[in-house]
């Protein structure tokens, strides 16, 4: 089994770094996803004890003092971090220009979901889940999808 410091592809993509005992995740490791969100944790035996989750752009999670896209305060990181746009060109997505979405897909946050096949598949379109019921349901009724139509910004004449 792997023991000592060392790297471990899972087939999902993530990849971990760090300590391993008796073939499992111990002591202190980062679990790094396919998207660019990771998570740096002190493990034991396999589990987390503590850890902290970051976001591709920079952005860690907090769970006591989460302001991020809360009921108060519904702006996107890099807006909180770079300030609003100018009145009439709406940011879409924290990505600033947001991803292409492929025909007849749903942007779900971490990839593109194709509601016909009911896969989510990441943004370089490599396979992360197929989609229960109920994410289902959610990203039918919440994401961003193709055939949206955003509003551009025209020059004045």
């Amino acid at each position: 089994r792997m023991e000592g410091y060392g790297y471990y592809t899972l087939p999902t993509g993530a990849e971990y770094r760090g300590s391993l005992w008796d073939g499992m995740f111990h002591g202190k490791g980062e679990l790094m996803l396919p998207a660019g969100d990771s998570y740096r944790a002190l493990w034991d035996r396999g589990v987390a004890t503590q850890g902290k989750y970051a976001f591709a752009d920079g952005l860690e999670y907090d769970e006591e003092k989460w302001r991020y896209c809360d009921g108060y305060d519904r702006r996107f990181y890099t807006e909180i971090c770079s300030g609003f746009k100018p009145p009439g060109i709406p940011q879409l997505t924290n990505l600033d220009p947001p991803k292409i979405i492929p025909e007849d897909c749903y942007d779900c946050g971490d990839g593109f979901y194709d509601p016909k096949t009911r896969v989510v598949v990441d943004y370089k379109h490599n396979f992360l889940r197929n989609a229960d019921d109920d994410e289902h349901e959610w990203i039918l009724r919440t994401c961003r999808k193709a055939w949206d139509k955003t509003a551009e910004q025209k020059p004045k004449p």
